[in-house]
């Protein structure tokens, strides 16, 4: 019988000081308790005992020369976490607060999350505490080719293929390809979230906002609710934030807010059209600030310091990074009728919002299955790299929204009580865990 606290216990005296990373393991120890119990084959192999550690961590130094000619140095991590179902598969984030901590929660997310899409990938993370915010084309540039020079050693096709996350984008994951090209003479699809000119996908950029949306748009039709003029919070300007925003008002709804690390931004007329081209705009001056908008449209105010999880709205979609939705703003979100909740970002909500949100029954889903739509777009930019060929946009986009609805049907399968509640964290998790195990346990003790 597994015994959580005895568990965690351990696993904190060995990982002390890892938060993020003993987070991310309790809440699935916590939804998949009640089936481990039933399979005691697994006990006796320790598996959870394996599950829960990396297969290997890489760890390198990064010298590079900025524009000043001065050396700097940052670290640099690759996090093969789990290979039970394929080639390691993660993105690689460039942010001052990357730590190991973060990259093993999120490889160790990433291996529940790759396994709900049914593709075959394994779960891998990985980055530096470099910044790109600030920086030049060419200091960007210097970085990732010196980045690379260490990671190609330890990637490829069908060993691990990274992405890109917060902070890498087209512009970094071309610096890498060409590294890797010129490294190893080999063109093949090594990285993913490419460029079209050289072997990316259609959909990539937008895939995990439009694939958030097809999810929390089953959930809510599943619950016989119509997304069509619902209001939506959503935190974050990047990517993420542009795909959602762009699907929530292709589908009907209202986006009322973009947040960025200044602040918030509420615009009760609705953030569409030119006002979602403008996201991209201020993305791309790498000021990381929305404020800015508010200046380019009147009918917006910019609420500096806060977050957009006071504005009232029918769904909130956390889109920017871990644990940004905490209980406070749990409580004042189902104080003003919240309706839907869906994780965009890796773990967006903290303990603590997550249990409200379950206490109160609310629609709630978290990122490994709402924001899995990312990863799933970069295995198929793998097929289509691996076939030699290109998809139309309305052919990737039909099988994102399958991959979608596969990943929904899932959690509800696993995750439906006695009452009729679907508590999506537990369906999520029980559905990711029991493919990895069964692979892990045909393959024997390694």
């Amino acid at each position: 019988m597994l015994n959580i606290d005895q568990f965690m216990a351990n696993l904190s005296a060995r990982h002390p000081g890892e938060s993020e990373y003993l987070q991310a393991v309790k809440e699935v120890l916590i939804s998949i308790k009640d089936v481990y119990d039933k399979h005691p084959e697994f006990e006796r192999v320790s598996l959870l005992e394996r599950l829960v550690e990396p297969e290997r961590i890489i760890t390198f130094r990064v010298p590079w020369v900025d524009d000043k000619g001065k050396v700097q140095v940052n670290l640099g991590y690759r996090v093969q976490f789990n290979s039970a179902i394929g080639p390691y598969k993660g993105g690689l984030r460039f942010h001052a607060s990357v730590n190991l901590s973060i990259l093993k929660f999120l490889g160790f997310e990433q291996t529940f999350k790759n396994s709900l899409t049914t593709l075959p990938m394994g779960g891998g993370k990985g980055g530096s505490d470099f910044s790109p915010r600030g920086k030049s084309d060419a200091e960007i540039m210097r970085f990732c080719q010196a980045f690379m020079q260490e990671l190609y050693r330890y990637i490829g096709p069908e060993v691990d293929v990274p992405a890109g996350d917060i902070g890498v984008g087209a512009r970094e994951i071309g610096y890498l390809f060409g590294e890797y090209k010129k490294l190893t003479r080999d063109f093949s699809g090594v990285l993913t979230g490419k460029n079209l000119e050289f072997g990316g996908s259609l959909v990539r950029p937008e895939a995990t906002g439009f694939g958030g949306l097809y999810f929390v748009n089953e959930m809510l039709q599943t619950a016989g609710v119509d997304i069509k003029g619902k209001t939506v919070a959503i935190s974050g300007f990047g990517n993420v934030a542009w795909g959602a925003a762009t699907k929530a008002t292709q589908l009907g709804a209202k986006v009322v807010t973009i947040s960025g690390p200044d602040g918030y931004i509420y615009d009760p007329e609705g953030i569409s059209g030119e006002k979602i081209d403008y996201m991209l705009e201020l993305r791309a001056s790498g000021n990381d600030i929305v404020a800015p908008y508010a200046d380019e449209f009147p009918s917006a105010t910019f609420h500096p310091g806060k977050k957009p999880w006071e504005a009232k709205c029918d769904i909130a979609l956390p889109c920017a990074t871990q644990n940004e939705l905490n209980g406070d703003d749990a409580a004042q979100l189902i104080a003003n009728g919240c309706q839907c909740v869906g994780e965009i970002s890796n773990m967006g909500c903290t303990p603590e919002a997550i249990d409200l949100f379950l206490e109160k029954k609310m629609l709630y889903a978290p990122g490994k299955a709402v924001n899995a739509g990312g990863v799933a777009t970069s295995c198929l930019e793998m097929s289509q790299n691996a076939m030699h060929l290109s998809w139309r946009a309305e052919e990737v986009d039909q099988r994102l929204h399958e991959i979608m609805h596969s990943i929904h049907h899932q959690c509800v399968a696993h995750g439906r009580e006695a009452d009729g509640y679907i508590n999506y964290v537990k369906g999520a998790n029980v559905a990711g865990f029991m493919k990895v195990a069964k692979a892990m346990m045909a393959q024997g003790i390694v």
